[in-house]
């Protein structure tokens, strides 16, 4: 399992916009495209921080996201514009939080 999340940082007067772009190019929407859990939110709209989740079933369906057509043009359309710092976990291990 495959962990992706971090934080974005870009103009605070652009975060519901980057937030939809976001959404709009979400693998979540896809039963097929290996995508467990996708979000987005903002953290902290005064200074345009965001928030990015995800949780992926393998690294092979990660990237498979990370090559497409969708994230390929919004990679282009939000350069230069965003910044951060987001990272990726390789998960070995998963038990609840609960028991």
């Amino acid at each position: 399992m495959i962990l992706v999340t971090g934080y974005v940082d870009l103009d605070p007067r652009h975060a519901e916009a980057f937030r939809g772009d976001m959404e709009q190019m979400s693998p979540g929407r896809r039963v097929d495209s290996g995508c467990m859990f996708y979000s987005v939110t903002v953290a902290d709209p005064v200074v345009g921080r965001m928030l990015v989740v995800e949780l992926w079933g393998s690294q092979e369906a990660l990237t498979a996201h990370l090559q497409s057509p969708k994230t390929s043009a919004f990679l282009h359309e939000w350069s230069g514009r965003m910044q951060g710092d987001v990272r990726i976990y390789d998960a070995l291990t998963e038990r609840s939080l609960l028991e």
